[in-house]
């Protein structure tokens, strides 16, 4: 089955509306610049609420490696997504936290660049927009993403909606898939109702694929 991923949570209600549709991880984005941003103190209460097999991450974007841990350790974020310009160093020094290394896809992106983060638990492709680090709402062209998986698992974020979810799981039959804006009614607030067609929409396609 393919794992599901609500990125963008900054509430108790949005965070539990995704864990009752079935989401399988919830994404706290601790880049103060977003509009998604949530500080700490608020994301450990919404962490400590998680049932289990609900993973929490922590979303960081070029964060010095002590906050990095600092963070998870006070929210009891044991997977952390890298969204910035992070090194193959910077994955190995931060074990033994798992790490999840974005990627943005645009024209002079290379699948084997994913060869040097070997110690990654999985790799997150987004759309590559000039001034943005996600969140654009914007799918790029799957094909990379299904070349990449060569290299590790890949989750799909970028763009994705109720409308094209299924076609992106035929498509690249991804590991994981991580939404956020396809499921918001306005930056950092989710639409309950989409959210559950997406999960609905995901799991459906996932299961045809195994039949």
């Amino acid at each position: 089955m393919v794992r599901i991923k609500v990125c963008g949570i900054t509430n108790a209600e949005d965070a539990l509306a995704a864990v009752e549709a079935g989401a399988d991880a919830l994404g706290f984005n601790f880049f103060p610049p977003s509009p998604r941003y949530i500080e700490p103190a608020e994301a450990e209460q919404m962490v400590a609420q998680l049932p289990p097999f609900v993973a929490p991450v922590g979303l960081f974007v070029n964060e010095s490696r002590p906050i990095i841990r600092t963070v998870a350790a006070r929210c009891d974020i044991r997977t952390v997504q890298l969204h910035g310009d992070e090194l193959p160093a910077d994955v190995a020094a931060l074990a033994p936290l798992a790490i999840i290394k974005a990627f943005s896809v645009g024209a002079r992106f290379r699948p084997q660049t994913l060869k040097a983060y070997n110690g990654c638990a999985a790799f997150l492709l987004d759309t590559q927009v000039n001034g943005k680090r996600g969140g654009t709402g914007k799918p790029f062209d799957w094909k990379r993403a299904r070349q990449a998986r060569a290299y590790g698992r890949i989750i799909l974020a970028g763009g994705l909606t109720v409308e094209n979810v299924e076609e992106a799981i035929r498509t690249v039959r991804p590991y994981g898939l991580d939404v956020c804006t396809g499921v918001e009614r306005c930056p950092g607030k989710k639409d309950h109702r989409r959210l559950r067609e997406f999960i609905r929409r995901a799991q459906a396609a996932a299961a045809a694929l195994e039949e």
